[in-house]
C-alpha cells in the first residue's frame, strides 16, 4: 500500500509528496480510515511504528473539511503528551503536515516563559499540543478554555502514568465537552492504563500492530559483559568504529549523563548531554546538533526514550540498564525507526544481572551475547548466567509434576561479532 491508496486529501497527499513519504507503516494502514470514519480509538503501538502520522493526518484532514472559525483562546482539538519534546516533535510533523492547508497550531509545555504560548493561543487554534503542567497552568490563569474540543489525543499514556500525570489527566477530562472525538494511545497496557482508556473512550476500535513489550524486529539487539569501572574504556573502544555513526548512550542519573559526556570531549567524541535538569532552550540545541551530525553521541536518561523522533540512530547503548523492561524497550526504540534497521548495545555488569534476566523475560527474546571484546568480565557473565540459571530451574521445578528439580542450563552465550583486541602498547 501507498499513501495514495488511503483516503486522504490532496492537500495531505501534497504534503507527503513533498516530505518524501511513500509507504505508510502498519498503525497509519490501519488507524487513519478508523479514525476518518470518526471513531473512538484505542492504539496500541511502541515507539517507532509511525502513530504521530497515523493521527495527527486523519486529524488535520477532519479540521479542514469542517472548518469553522477559530474562537480566542480555544482550541478544537488538544493533543496531550507527557514530555517537551515530544511535543515539539509532534507539533513539527503538525507544520510539515499541514502546509498546504489553512489550520493554525500551537504548542505548550513548561519549562521556559508561558508569553508566547499564551499570544499563540490568543486568537485560538485549530490544534493544541500541550504537556499537563502547562496546559494546567494556563487554564486556570483563563488563557486558555477547554469546553470547544472536538478531538482529543491521548498519547503515550503509559508514560503519562510512570511519570505520575494520571491524577493531571483525571483534572483535565472534566473540563472537556463530553461529545469529542477521542484518541488513545499507548506502548503498553498496564491495568491502571486499561481503566483510564475505558473511561474515555466510547466503543472504540482497536489498532495493535505489536504485541505489548515486544521490541522492533530490525533493531540488532546484543550484550556486552563488563566491569563497571571498565565501561568508560568499552564505550570509547566502540566508538572507534565509525560504523557508530549517530550513538544514543543512555544512563539511569543525570549526573552520570553530564559525567560521560565530559569524559566523551575530552578523549575528542563529539558529544552532548540531554536531560531534566538542562534548559529547554540547552536541549533543543544538543537535539539539532545530533540531528545534523554535529553531535556524534547524544548522552540522556530516560526522559529522552519517548517522543525523540531523530532519523539514522545508528546505535543505541545502554551504558546502564534500566531497571524496568518497558523502559528497555522504548529506549531501543529510538533506533530502526521508519523502516531503517539499527543496532542496539547494552552494557551489563554483575550488579545489574536481575535487569537483564527480566528484560529477556517481558520482551520473550534472548539477547546475543558478545565475549569477543576486550573488557568481557567473566564474572559479571558468570553472575548472570547463574542468575538465569537459577530463575529458570525455579520455574521448571514450580512445572514439573511432583516438583522434582533437575538442572537448567541457559545456553546464553553466541560469539556473533568481533569487536577487536586493546592495542597494544609501545
Amino acid at each position: 500500500m501507498k499513501f495514495t491508496d488511503l483516503p486522504l486529501v490532496a492537500p495531505l497527499q501534497m504534503a507527503l509528496k513533498d516530505a518524501g513519504y511513500e509507504t505508510p507503516t502498519p498503525i497509519q494502514r490501519e488507524a487513519i480510515p478508523v479514525i476518518l470514519e470518526g471513531h473512538d480509538l484505542l492504539g496500541v503501538a511502541q515507539t517507532g511504528t509511525g502513530k504521530t502520522a497515523a493521527f495527527c493526518l486523519p486529524i488535520l484532514q477532519i479540521l479542514a473539511k469542517n472548518h469553522i472559525r477559530r474562537e480566542p483562546k480555544c482550541p478544537r482539538t488538544l493533543i496531550l503528551t507527557p514530555t517537551r519534546e515530544l511535543a515539539i516533535q509532534i507539533h513539527q510533523n503538525l507544520v510539515t503536515y499541514s502546509r498546504h492547508l489553512k489550520l493554525k497550531h500551537a504548542v505548550i509545555f513548561g519549562g521556559v516563559g508561558q508569553g508566547n504560548q499564551v499570544r499563540d493561543l490568543a486568537g485560538g487554534v485549530d490544534v493544541l499540543v500541550a504537556t499537563p503542567g502547562r496546559l494546567m497552568d494556563l487554564f486556570q490563569q483563563k488563557y486558555l478554555r477547554l469546553d470547544k474540543i472536538e478531538i482529543f489525543v491521548l498519547d503515550e499514556a503509559d508514560r503519562m502514568l510512570d511519570m505520575g500525570f494520571i491524577q493531571d489527566i483525571k483534572r483535565i477530562l472534566p473540563l472537556l465537552p463530553k461529545k469529542r472525538h477521542n484518541l488513545f494511545f499507548s506502548a503498553t497496557m498496564p491495568s491502571e492504563v486499561q481503566r483510564l482508556a475505558s473511561g474515555i473512550l466510547t466503543t472504540p476500535q482497536k489498532v495493535e500492530v505489536t504485541p505489548p513489550a515486544t521490541t522492533a524486529e530490525k533493531i540488532d539487539q546484543t550484550v556486552m559483559f563488563v566491569d563497571k569501572s571498565k565501561k568508560l574504556d568499552l564505550l570509547l573502544h566502540l566508538l572507534k568504529d565509525r560504523t557508530l555513526s549517530r550513538v544514543l548512550v543512555f544512563m539511569q542519573m543525570k549526573h552520570g549523563a553530564n559525567r560521560i559526556v565530559e569524559k566523551l570531549l575530552k578523549q575528542g567524541v563529539n558529544a552532548a548531554g540531554i536531560h531534566g535538569d538542562k534548559s529547554q532552550g540547552a536541549r533543543q540545541r544538543a537535539l539539532e546538533e545530533f540531528r545534523s551530525g554535529k553531535v556524534r553521541v547524544l548522552v540522556a536518561t530516560d526522559i529522552a526514550a519517548r517522543g525523540l523522533d531523530i532519523d539514522g540512530i545508528s546505535h543505541v547503548i545502554n551504558f546502564e540498564l534500566p531497571h524496568l523492561p518497558d523502559s528497555y524497550v522504548h529506549r531501543i526504540g529510538r533506533t530502526a525507526r521508519a523502516g531503517a534497521e539499527g543496532k542496539s548495545i547494552a552494557f551489563c555488569t554483575a550488579e545489574e544481572k536481575s535487569f537483564l534476566f527480566a528484560i529477556e523475560k517481558n520482551t520473550r527474546q534472548k539477547i546475543a551475547v558478545i565475549e569477543d571484546q576486550p573488557y568481557h568480565s567473566v564474572e559479571s557473565a558468570v553472575a548472570a548466567v547463574t542468575s538465569v540459571g537459577k530463575a529458570k530451574a525455579a520455574i521448571e521445578k514450580r512445572q514439573r509434576p511432583g516438583g522434582s528439580d533437575g538442572p537448567a542450563r541457559s545456553g546464553r552465550f553466541k560469539k556473533n561479532r568481533r569487536f577487536g583486541k586493546p592495542a597494544a602498547k609501545g
